[in-house]
């Protein structure tokens, strides 16, 4: 009888905490694991309790990935940092053009900016600058396709 007791006590601390943090802005279910862990909270109960969570509707890692793609976007990070983020906390398949489509109207349009945001509008550059421009595109998780494009809507050539 005592142990459960222990366990239910446990399952109410970690819920508290699940709570806490769900209040401040959403998680992942991998995320908020790593934090149960790391405060030192046993890892089939934490298991347990965000399982519940889901089931009642506290947690949900569609709403995290959702308001975690949008605030990579308004940040100007394209899909490809957007989608490797999202796999690094646990959610693997998520279907980012809806959001996309809420948020800026395409890919191209959010480049577009981030681009223009950047660098100058000049049209004609030389080869390392068309390419220190293209990187940085890269880095911010644009496509080749969606760079390509990008400099073919402004005119831009080296």
């Amino acid at each position: 009888m005592v142990e459960v007791k222990s366990v239910d006590s446990h399952s109410v601390a970690i819920k508290q905490l699940c709570f806490k943090l769900l209040a401040n802005r959403e998680h992942s279910k991998k995320d908020l694991l790593n934090k149960l862990l790391a405060k030192g909270f046993e890892h089939d109960i934490s298991v347990e309790v965000i399982d519940n969570l889901c089931q009642e509707g506290w947690q949900s890692d569609l709403r995290f990935a959702e308001s975690y793609a949008r605030y990579r976007m308004q940040k100007g990070f394209g899909p490809l940092y957007i989608n490797y983020e999202l796999k690094k906390q646990g959610i693997n398949q998520f279907d980012l053009e809806p959001i996309v489509i809420s948020t800026v109207s395409s890919w191209l349009e959010l480049a577009e900016k981030v681009y223009l945001k950047k660098y100058d509008d000049q049209v004609c550059l030389d080869r390392n600058e068309w390419a220190k421009r293209s990187r940085f595109l890269m880095q911010r998780g644009f496509s080749n396709t969606i760079i390509s494009t990008l400099f073919e809507h402004l005119n831009i050539k080296f």
